[in-house]
């Protein structure tokens, strides 16, 4: 299957992107690609851009009818999905389909795919990302932290992203813990006055702190004197 820009997408038009997606699988990667993701999906080790090109594609047709036809067969197919959904504009179609993918999302990397378009809908997209937090799916929570990325670097909200840390301050899971460490990190980066400030009253989570320092500490982008105040913040 060479044209992915379809009027409208058919089971039998999936199946002839899965077939696609097998015959361009590459075999010596699949066992050790599948282990970093850590799915259980079938996993076909494709390079992200080719699945970002078939899904661009997909986009320039009847995308929605593809979407639709979720859930689909392989890790790639997911990865596609999450491409696809990061070029909807609108917030409400948006939150429909990543709704409808994140049921059957088992890991990390399909979750970092996706992409939030929140220019004018920043209220509405805290909201959600607050509300993905109370989810029961773990990874449905690695949803609502990443969207607070694309909150970084608006000062409006930076309370609301300190808050999301607090709340996770019992979370378990070790990619929803990752993905917050990573946050705070991302904001000690652009704003380190207001995290010091923030770990000064360290309600969160010890792997939360202490991974979120260890990421700092390895970022070129922190200074040498902030990467030495930041051991007196570690939790022991």
């Amino acid at each position: 299957m060479n044209n992915f820009v379809l009027n409208n997408w058919t089971n039998e038009d999936v199946n002839k992107l899965d077939n696609y997606l097998y015959s361009i699988r590459v075999e010596d990667k699949i066992t050790w690609g599948k282990n970093i993701v850590n799915t259980n999906m079938d996993y076909l080790a494709i390079k992200l851009p080719i699945l970002k090109s078939i899904a661009k594609d997909i986009y320039k047709g009847d995308y929605l009818s593809y979407l639709d036809l979720m859930p689909h067969k392989y890790f790639e197919s997911c990865t596609i999905d999450a491409f696809l959904i990061s070029l909807i504009k609108d917030f409400k179609l948006q939150k429909k389909y990543i709704e409808k993918l994140s049921k059957y999302i088992d890991n990390w990397s399909v979750v970092d795919t996706l992409k939030f378009n929140i220019k004018n809908n920043e209220d509405n997209y805290i909201k959600y990302a607050k509300d993905l937090l109370k989810s029961n799916k773990p990874f449905k929570r690695r949803i609502g932290v990443r969207i607070f990325f694309s909150f970084v670097k608006i000062n409006k909200y930076h309370n609301d992203i300190f808050s999301c840390l607090d709340f996770l301050k019992n979370e378990e899971h070790y990619y929803v813990n990752m993905a917050a460490a990573w946050l705070l990190c991302e904001m000690f980066i652009h704003f380190p006055d207001s995290t010091f400030n923030y770990l000064n009253k360290n309600n969160t989570n010890k792997f939360i702190i202490n991974k979120g320092i260890s990421k700092c500490r390895d970022s070129f982008r922190v200074t040498d004197e902030n990467k030495e105040k930041l051991l007196n913040y570690r939790i022991k």
